[in-house]
């Protein structure tokens, strides 16, 4: 079968579609037959080695969703056939892979392979972020950077379902569009106008209970501007780049606030609280509240230009490889 390999870690240049020998599940794994799967910045993370450098040569991508084809011993029940989706793991941009069942969940009929394909990484990062991370209720008011990207569309929907006042900052008048239809009451141009005025004008100058960040340099520290006393941001990512070392009196400064780094890998650790947040997920897509939008499909040998498209924040909605 074939699978992207990593041989160096660099620009989008060194993912090779190449033939891959896969040998059969081993004890606890099951063989799957993928038939989407998701492209997420953490993918652009792996390929750079902003996160360590990994053995190589490797396969990224944490996202996907298929079908069983062949099962190890002790597998979770699981039986060739079943629809099943993941997130969290590695090796992931292949036509087929060997994974743990441990980190599957079986997908309801009533979602498709590319939505479930679009929505785990995602929809998991915004089931922790709204409801564990900072627990949203009616009357917040929410802040939420690029409120039209895959996360930020969620997050718009998700949190305006759960009566929250959602702003979301975006960088042009058409992700404006798309940030209003995903449940943003209100919508910031962040290239043309000071979000953190903006959010004070916006909201009469009682500021925002939580800010949801997964931008990083460009826009710290003017999200703590955002924020009411006492109010938490959230830095879940870092597509300008890291934040660098700040002084933690900023905090104090600026109202008592709380800041945190948190990560999916943490809140999935535990498998009880893992199917949890699934079946909330399931739950929300399920009823509605929360549409999943492919954004852009492209062909598994075309993974570089899903990573060029994304990192030049050209992309909307999920993203998805089509094995």
């Amino acid at each position: 079968m074939r699978a992207i390999r990593i041989h160096q870690t660099g620009g989008p240049d060194v993912m090779r579609l190449e033939e891959v020998e896969l040998p059969p599940p081993g004890k606890g794994e099951v063989r799957l037959r993928q038939r989407a799967i998701g492209v997420n910045y953490m993918d652009i993370y792996q390929r750079t080695g902003f996160y360590g450098q990994a053995a190589m040569p490797f396969t990224p991508g944490g996202e996907g969703a298929g079908e069983v084809v062949q099962v190890g011993d002790e597998a979770g029940g699981l039986k060739p056939g079943d629809r099943v989706v993941y997130s969290a793991a590695t090796w992931g941009y292949a036509e087929e892979r060997n994974i743990e069942a441990r980190l599957l969940f079986k997908l309801p009929k009533s979602i498709s392979y590319e939505t479930g394909a679009g929505m785990m990484l995602k929809g998991l990062t915004a089931q922790y972020l709204l409801r564990q991370t900072y627990r949203v209720k009616e009357g917040d008011t929410i802040l939420v950077h690029a409120a039209a990207g895959g996360v930020g569309q969620i997050l718009c929907q998700w949190g305006n379902a759960l009566g929250a006042t959602v702003i979301g900052c975006v960088g042009s008048p058409e992700k404006a569009a798309l940030a209003k239809k995903a449940g943003a009451r209100h919508t910031i141009l962040y290239r043309e106008e000071d979000f953190a005025k903006r959010v004070n004008e916006i909201t009469k100058g009682a500021k925002c209970d939580v800010v949801y960040d997964g931008i990083g340099k460009a826009t710290f520290p003017a999200s703590l501007d955002c924020l009411r006393p006492l109010g938490m941001f959230v830095s879940f990512g870092a597509a300008s780049g890291a934040i660098e070392a700040f002084n933690i009196g900023l905090l104090a400064q600026k109202g008592s606030l709380f800041a945190t780094r948190p990560t999916l890998f943490t809140y999935m650790a535990d498998r009880a609280r893992a199917e949890r947040m699934a079946r909330d997920l399931f739950r929300v897509v399920g009823r509605g509240d929360v549409k999943i939008t492919i954004g852009k499909r492209w062909p598994l040998a075309e993974a570089a230009s899903a990573h060029r498209a994304l990192e030049a924040r050209e992309t909307t909605g999920s993203l998805i490889l089509v094995p």
